[in-house]
């Protein structure tokens, strides 16, 4: 192969290659020694929550039971790194010249010491001392014309107790712009879900995943995003679930998994089978294939047999619980198979077995991801999941459920904790009742709408609480040429990335402890609280010292700011909320009563599942009961395609948290130290005349007269349905254009970009 950057990998996911990768990274950051022994107290009752997914432990589980996978392992080793960048490091480099560097390479540089401030005369960032950061940061929100022109975003990795403050800073300041992670990832899910069946969180719990007799996968990469979750679908199929997998690629981990902990999987190097059948799935064919799914079980539920009908559907529930079906079943006899067929890329027989396992199954969970989320019309294809999961009463039974599988560790906690634009008037209501002032009621911004701010000029300052903003967002260049024409950037980070070089007129980098880190406070050593994926708030302590003696907590962080901003005006104790985070979470359980007894729930080693009315079979919809949505058509992307027009879906490597990059390789999908990478199917090169290791360029086809265009991508052929092609994020956002999002959620669609392929004009390297 030309110019080769892989070749396939036959081994199983997991395995002897994950216990490598955990000792190697483990070596990387100088923790050979003492990183085995701190991993022992991830996700334990006296340590630390995992700082990488929300992918929940077992309750009740063995003190020795180990409780990391390798990408927890390698967040861990991140953070905990010996390697600082310090202000001598910053020093030696202009902005201009960290510019050019790798996002793999900035992060390298370790942890963040002291707390710096942008000087434009030498285009380089100097150390400031706290309170001179806080005044000057002050005295720019204070010169806002309004408050509605900042804009206050949230990382998932953010605590319960930090989100908390941050929103009760921005909404005593005058605002609700919260633009947050979650807009960018599961956002369709938060305005999909409550439509349906009246709550924005999944169903489930992880015992479920102990009794269902069938899990479909869509869209999720477990293996790569949340590798705990591979222990429970072993568990599953090695006693008999039916696993169905609905995925462009040909993920590793859905097909074979050796379990780590398993002695003989790892000596042997063979592991245990995941999916009964993996389906290759069109990217945005989601919808055409759940809807020959549900096609193929209403055929079944009304063919005539010796006995009268063999009833597929579950009526009884139907009738007790649910709105909308005969409108359901309507667009079910009108959709034709051959429009299925292709929209999906399946066969009508492949659909047909499929719905012949689900109706064999009594319970069955129905997990996603952002595969399903991250398209032109993704809120509407959570729903039509949600149809086929009540066609046959999966929600609120056992063993069954929706399943939506969050990104980083908190995010779900952020939204539970008012971290919204949209926050609800009761809310805001006993927020005044509990602080004293009038929070605002208008509606703020989310990721879009701010991002659409910077680009009009409307925004003038950017204040984020962790996370890699400018890296993730859509439309790179345009966003980047926004915000450096802002007032304000303020960064709130532990590790240096491409956000501090994105900056505005004035810009601070803020560092702060690490959730694997001691936090001290005037009360003593605090601990903070997260909630994972199904509900579930834990505390959480760290267990180092802190990497700088400059180092604070994110909530003193966001207090600092607030009394420098607010001033005497203020109603409320920053300083008194901030010494024992336990007020923090009294005054939580104030404005939210789904955490009443807050602090007392916790003494519960396991901590405690917040209430779910939905599983419960509580339907908090106008109508009371659960609705059956139609999705009109079958297209995902609304596309303006021509016959040379190929989807682009955008994913992460294997060794890639967001937008953390723990090296530049892709182990199961074979790829060694590379990024610009274009994965396409055999059929669509020989179309095109491409053979492996080709640089081409990609350019987004759409009808703007934006010119987005990435130069220089490899070639690397992989087994792929015709007219689909991936690459990796953030490397392909240049390509996707900020309008093209879902209308519904405003989520980005960062898995459906119409794109055109043509040899490169970039030379070889």
């Amino acid at each position: 192969m030309a110019d080769e950057i892989g070749s396939p990998y036959h081994g199983p996911a997991g395995g002897a290659a994950t216990i490598k990768a955990i000792d190697d990274v483990l070596a990387e950051q100088g923790l050979a020694e003492s990183g085995r022994p701190d991993l022992l107290h991830m996700n334990q009752h006296d340590g630390f929550v995992c700082p990488s997914c929300a992918w929940p432990e077992p309750r009740r589980h063995r003190s020795d039971e180990h409780l990391f996978c390798e990408n927890g392992s390698k967040a861990f080793a991140w953070e905990a790194t010996t390697r600082r960048c310090t202000p001598e490091f910053f020093a030696a480099h202009t902005v201009a010249e960290l510019t050019s560097w790798g996002d793999y390479e900035l992060e390298l540089e370790g942890r963040l010491t002291h707390p710096m401030a942008y000087d434009p005369a030498s285009d380089k960032y100097t150390p400031i001392v706290w309170e001179e950061a806080f005044a000057r940061i002050g005295a720019a929100l204070q010169s806002l014309d309004r408050a509605s022109q900042a804009e206050f975003y949230t990382s998932g990795r953010t605590s319960n107790e930090a989100a908390f403050l941050y929103q009760l800073f921005g909404r005593e300041f005058g605002t609700n712009n919260f633009p947050d992670c979650s807009n960018m990832c599961h956002e369709a899910t938060s305005v999909g879900l409550p439509v349906s069946i009246g709550i924005g969180k999944g169903t489930v719990c992880l015992e479920d995943f102990d009794l269902a007799d069938a899990i479909f996968i869509f869209g999720q990469n477990p293996g790569t995003n949340s590798p705990r979750m591979m222990s429970r679908l072993r568990n599953a199929s090695r006693r008999g679930a039916v696993i169905v997998s609905f995925n462009p690629f040909r993920e590793r981990a859905l097909e074979v998994f050796a379990a780590p902990e398993d002695h003989q999987e790892v000596a042997t190097g063979q592991g245990t089978p995941i999916s009964r059948r993996l389906l290759q799935v069109r990217v945005g064919g989601d919808v055409a294939a759940l809807k020959g799914i549900m096609k193929a079980l209403l055929a079944m539920d009304e063919a005539p047999t010796v006995t009268g009908r063999n009833r597929v559907l579950d009526w009884d529930f139907i009738r007790e619980h649910t709105a909308g079906l005969e409108s359901l079943l309507a667009d079910l006899r009108a959709t034709s198979w051959d429009a299925i067929v292709r929209v999906s890329g399946l066969s009508q027989l492949q659909l047909e077995e499929i719905a012949q396992f689900y109706a064999a199954a009594h319970a069955t969970v129905f997990v996603y991801g952002m595969g399903i989320t991250q398209h032109r019309r993704g809120t509407e294809t959570v729903q039509c999941l949600v149809n086929l999961a009540l066609l046959r009463g999966n929600i609120g039974r056992a063993g069954a459920g929706i399943c939506p599988v969050r990104g980083h560790s908190n995010v779900q906690g952020d939204r539970s904790m008012g971290i919204w634009e949209k926050p609800p008037a009761d809310m805001l209501d006993r927020l005044r009742d509990a602080f004293g002032f009038e929070p605002p009621r208008d509606r703020g911004h989310d990721t879009v709408v701010a991002l659409e701010a910077m680009v009009r000029g409307e925004a003038r300052a950017f204040i984020g609480l962790g996370g890699n903003f400018a890296t993730a967002v859509p439309d790179t260049p345009i966003i980047h040429a926004a915000m450096r024409r802002l007032d304000l950037t303020v960064q709130v980070s532990t590790k240096l990335n491409r956000g501090h070089l994105v900056h505005g007129r004035q810009a601070f980098i803020l560092p702060c402890l690490g959730r694997t880190e001691r936090d001290f406070q005037a009360t003593g050593v605090q601990r903070v609280t997260v909630e994972d994926s199904m509900s579930v708030v834990k505390s959480s302590g760290g267990i180092n010292p802190p990497a700088s003696e400059h180092l604070l907590s994110e909530p003193a962080i966001v207090a600092g700011i607030a009394r420098a901003t607010l001033g005497q005006r203020s109603k409320v104790a920053w300083e008194w909320l901030v010494a024992d985070y336990s007020r923090i979470r009294d005054k939580i359980a104030a404005v939210f009563p789904l955490f009443e007894g807050y602090n007392e729930r916790l003494k519960d080693p396991d901590g405690f599942t917040l209430a779910n009315t939905a599983s419960e079979r509580i339907w908090n919809t106008p109508s009371g009961r659960a609705n059956f949505v139609v999705f009109s058509g079958l297209d995902e992307d609304e596309p303006e395609i021509t016959a040379d027009i190929v989807w682009l879906t955008t994913m992460r490597s294997h060794d890639q948290f967001n937008t953390t990059l723990y090296s530049r390789s892709d182990r199961y999908r074979g790829i060694k130290d590379e990024r610009m990478v274009l994965f396409v199917g055999e059929s669509a090169m020989q179309r095109q005349g491409f053979a492996a290791g080709d640089l081409v360029d990609v350019e987004t086809v759409l009808t703007d007269r934006v010119e987005r265009v990435v130069k220089g991508f490899r070639v690397q052929p992989y087994q792929l349905p015709d007219g689909c092609c991936g690459a990796y994020f953030p490397e392909a956002n240049p390509l996707m254009p900020l309008y093209l999002y879902d209308a519904m959620s405003h989520t980005p669609s960062a898995k459906g970009i119409p794109v055109r392929l043509r040899r490169t004009s970039v030379p070889a390297s």
